[in-house]
């Protein structure tokens, strides 16, 4: 059980500090650096929590992602910073690099025709095709769990804000009138 926990704390912290080299390549306001290590540290904590209870890990990266989405919230307001400054670098350290690059490898060695004569070529596209889906998938799931919580919290629509945008000097007049 204590190996678990310390492994859990371990994949956490080593996310949070790779999502804070990954917020100061981009150059985010320093004041945003500590939430954003615990934002990577929460969703990666989550993720591998979800992993060794069971879950695959495209449904553990949605949970940790979803994590990530509902904290943002938090942090973003707290910090007076916008969202996507802080949710995007905690999500990044869940991005599954090893399938991505297993399937970008499958892709080339099918393309140069190296494996043609290969009895097991079966195998190796299967190999590919699965490292493919898998990234696919669990990148959706970042990006998904990462919007629901915003999405499901905000105060007005899209098309509201472009209509007070459209509105101008006339906004206060018209807010106004609906109110009455």
């Amino acid at each position: 059980m204590i190996d678990i926990l310390l492994k859990l704390l371990g994949n956490g912290t080593w996310a949070g500090i790779a999502a804070i080299g990954f917020s100061i390549i981009f150059n985010v306001p320093k004041r945003t650096l500590t939430p954003i290590f615990f934002l990577a540290f929460c969703g990666t904590f989550t993720k591998f929590l979800a992993m060794n209870v069971g879950f695959g890990i495209i449904i553990s990266s949605f949970f940790g992602a979803i994590v990530v989405g509902c904290l943002t919230l938090y942090v973003a307001r707290h910090f007076y910073t916008p969202p996507l400054i802080v949710s995007i670098p905690g999500v990044i350290p869940m991005v599954p690099g090893i399938f991505i690059y297993n399937f970008i490898l499958g892709l080339f060695n099918l393309g140069s025709g190296n494996i043609s004569d290969d009895p097991k070529i079966g195998n190796f596209i299967f190999f590919t095709t699965n490292n493919g889906l898998k990234a696919f998938f669990i990148v959706m799931g970042l990006a998904i769990g990462v919007a629901i919580p915003m999405l499901l919290t905000r105060k007005e629509s899209i098309r509201g804000i472009e209509h007070h945008k459209s509105l101008g000097s006339n906004k206060k007049k018209h807010l106004k009138k609906q109110i009455q």
